[in-house]
C-alpha cells in the first residue's frame, strides 16, 4: 500500500465566518439500517456486473439516454467515475474480476495522459484521483503512480500564478475562458496534494492552497450560498465576477455545486489545515440542509426546494458524502455534527427507497433521476456517472473506515 508522506500544512489564520444558518429540527436516525445497507450494496454490484458485461474495456457516457447508458471510449471528463466505481466494488466486495477490470482501465489512462486525449481541463482529478490514484493507494500500481504524476503535472500548468487560481477548461490565452474557476475544482485539488506526497514536490501542493483559498474568498458568498463560476483577471489578479455555468441563474445556488462545496472543503482539509474549509462546508451544509424537500433530495437548483422542478440525485449523493467527510474534522462539542451524520444517513436511506435502481430496472445505472445539464436538457430525469459513484461511495462510507480515493 502506498504510505501518506505529507505531513498536513497548517493554517493558523483565524475564521471570520458568519455565523451557520439554524438547522432545522428533524427525526433523524443515529445510525445506518445495516440490512438496507448491505441490500442496497448488493444491488448496486449487479447493476455494476451488468455494466461491465456491456461496457467490455470500454466506458459509459456522462449520462444515461432513457435511462440507458450509451458505450464510449476513454475521452469525456466522468470515465474516472465508472473506475472508481470498479475500485469499490473491489473493496466492498473483495472480488478480483473488479480489480482485473479496473487494471485494465489503469492503461487506458496511462495511454490517455501520455497521448494528452482531450485533458487540457481541471478534470483531471476527476479522471486520475478515482483510477489511477486510487490504484496506486489500493495495490502499488506503479503504472497508475506514473499516469498520476503526469496528469497532476498537467493540471499545474493550467495555474494562473496572478489570479492564484487553476483555470477551469478552455485556452487559458482566450481573453473570454481566462481566469474562470469553478467550484467542482474543489474535488480535483487532492490530486495535486498526492503528487506532493508521491515526490517531495511543494510546487503542486503550494497551488492547491492559493486555489481553495481563493475559492473560500470569492466562490462562497457571504450568505453561504456558492457561484458555480467566478472569474478572476489573469494578469493583475483582480476578481471580476460571479456567474453560472449549469444553475438556474447567476444569482442562484446550483445543487450540485453547493454539494462540491460540502465535499471538496473538508476533502482539502485532509493536507491543508486550514480551519476556514471546515467551517465553511458547515455554513454550506445548513445552506443545502434547509432547502431540501421532504424526502431530503434536493432540487437541481437551491432556488427551488419542491416540486415540480426536477430533483438531483447525484447532487444529494455529493451532498451526503460531503457530509459524512465534514464530520471526520468537526470537534466533538459542534452542536451541528449530529445532524449532518444523521442527515446524510437518512439522505442515503431516502437515496435507497427512492431513487436507487432496482435489480429489474433497464440499463446499469445506479442512481436515478439525476440531471447533468438543466439548461442545455442535458442528461435531465437519467443517471449521471458521478450520482452513480458517489451514491457507491456513500453506501461504503456507512459499512467501514474508508480512505478515500481523493
Amino acid at each position: 500500500m502506498t504510505t501518506n508522506l505529507m505531513t498536513p500544512r497548517q493554517s493558523h489564520s483565524p475564521s471570520t465566518a458568519p455565523a451557520r444558518e439554524p438547522l432545522p429540527r428533524r427525526n433523524l436516525p443515529t445510525g445506518p439500517n445495516k440490512d438496507l445497507i448491505d441490500q442496497a450494496i448488493g444491488t448496486a454490484l449487479a447493476r455494476i456486473d451488468k455494466g461491465l458485461a456491456v461496457y467490455g474495456d470500454q466506458f459509459p457516457e456522462p449520462s444515461s439516454v432513457g435511462n440507458v447508458y450509451r458505450t464510449m471510449g476513454n475521452t469525456e471528463w466522468t470515465n474516472g467515475f465508472w473506475t472508481g466505481q470498479l475500485w469499490l466494488a473491489y473493496e466492498l466486495s473483495g472480488d478480483e474480476k473488479y480489480r482485473t477490470a479496473a487494471e485494465r482501465h489503469v492503461e487506458s489512462f496511462h495511454a490517455r495522459i501520455f497521448d494528452q486525449v482531450n485533458v487540457d481541463h481541471h478534470d483531471l482529478g476527476f479522471l486520475y484521483s478515482l483510477s489511477c490514484v486510487a490504484a496506486s493507494k489500493l495495490t502499488d500500481s506503479t503504472l497508475a503512480r506514473e499516469a498520476g504524476l503526469e496528469a497532476a503535472r498537467l493540471l499545474l500548468t493550467r495555474y494562473l500564478p496572478k489570479a492564484g487560481i487553476i483555470q477551469a477548461w478552455g485556452n487559458l490565452s482566450d481573453p473570454a475562458e481566462a481566469g474562470r474557476m469553478i467550484i467542482d475544482c474543489n474535488l480535483n485539488l487532492p490530486l495535486l496534494y498526492w503528487a506532493t506526497e508521491q515526490t517531495g514536490d511543494l510546487t503542486f501542493a503550494d497551488a492547491a492552497d492559493t486555489h481553495i483559498q481563493q475559492a473560500l474568498k470569492y466562490i462562497v458568498r457571504p450568505d453561504a450560498s456558492t457561484f458555480h463560476t467566478f472569474y478572476m483577471d489573469p494578469v493583475t489578479g483582480a476578481p471580476r465576477h460571479g456567474t453560472t455555468h449549469q444553475g438556474y441563474a447567476d444569482d442562484s445556488c446550483w445543487a450540485r455545486g453547493q454539494a462540491w462545496g460540502i465535499a471538496g472543503f473538508p476533502l482539502v482539509y485532509r493536507y491543508f489545515r486550514k480551519p476556514a474549509l471546515i467551517e465553511t462546508s458547515a455554513r454550506l451544509a445548513n445552506y443545502f440542509l434547509n432547502r431540501l424537500p421532504q424526502d431530503l433530495i434536493c432540487c437541481w437548483d437551491l432556488v427551488f426546494t419542491d416540486a415540480p422542478h426536477e430533483r438531483d440525485s447525484s447532487a444529494a449523493a455529493i451532498a451526503a458524502c460531503g457530509l459524512l467527510e465534514l464530520g471526520k474534522s468537526l470537534p466533538l462539542s459542534d452542536t451541528d455534527s449530529p445532524a449532518y451524520r444523521g442527515t446524510a444517513i437518512a439522505m442515503v436511506e431516502s437515496l435507497i427507497r427512492l431513487y436507487a435502481a432496482t435489480p429489474d430496472d433497464e440499463g446499469a445505472g445506479l442512481l436515478k433521476h439525476g440531471v447533468y445539464h438543466m439548461p442545455k436538457g442535458i442528461g435531465v430525469d437519467e443517471y449521471c456517472l458521478w450520482g452513480d459513484y458517489f451514491y457507491l461511495e456513500a453506501l461504503t462510507r456507512l459499512t467501514r473506515i474508508w480512505e478515500p480515493y481523493w
